[in-house]
C-alpha cells in the first residue's frame, strides 16, 4: 500500500522536505505510534497489522527508522528489552519506570535541569534526558 491518504498533511510535507516517499506503511506506523506512545516494534507490528492489510515486520522497522530519521518519531530504552516510540513532538519528558509494577510515568524535562547543567559544566557534555528513563519505584507500590 503506498501513497498518501491525505489523513495526515504534516507527515507528508515532512517527509517529502526530506526527500522521502509518502507511503501507506510509514501513514500506519506513524497513526500507530500516535495512538499508542510507549509501544515496543512489537505492539507496534501488531496493531500496524490489525489496522489493515499485513505488514511485514521488516517494514515496519524501515517505516520507524524513517520517521526518526526525519524527526517526526523518537525512541526511548524504557528497560533492557526493546525501545519504546511516541511522537518526537510529544512534550519533551522523563520516563519514571517502576521496577516493581512496570508502570511508566512521564515528568517534564526540566526536572532534571540541575543534573543536565552539572553535567555540562563538569565534564562539556551536552545530555539528552528524555532518551533515558530513570527507574525506582512509584508511589502506589512504594506505600
Amino acid at each position: 500500500m503506498s501513497g498518501s491518504t491525505g489523513e495526515r498533511p504534516e507527515l507528508a510535507s515532512t517527509l517529502r522536505a526530506a526527500g522521502m516517499r509518502v507511503t501507506g506503511t510509514r501513514e500506519r506506523v506513524y497513526a500507530v505510534v500516535t495512538e499508542m506512545p510507549h509501544s515496543t516494534p512489537d505492539a507496534i507490528i501488531e496493531r500496524v497489522n490489525e489496522s489493515g492489510p499485513p505488514v511485514p515486520p521488516s517494514s515496519v522497522y524501515r517505516a520507524l527508522e524513517a520517521l526518526e530519521e526525519v524527526g517526526v518519531v523518537a525512541h526511548t530504552h524504557l528497560d533492557h528489552r526493546a525501545p519504546t516510540y511516541h511522537r518526537a513532538d510529544h512534550a519533551r519528558h522523563l520516563h519514571l519506570v517502576c521496577r516493581s509494577c512496570g508502570a511508566v510515568a512521564e515528568s517534564p524535562a526540566e526536572l532534571a535541569g540541575g543534573l543536565v547543567a552539572a553535567l555540562e559544566r563538569e565534564h562539556g557534555f551536552a545530555a539528552d534526558v528524555t532518551h533515558m528513563a530513570i527507574q525506582g519505584e512509584c508511589s502506589t507500590c512504594r506505600s
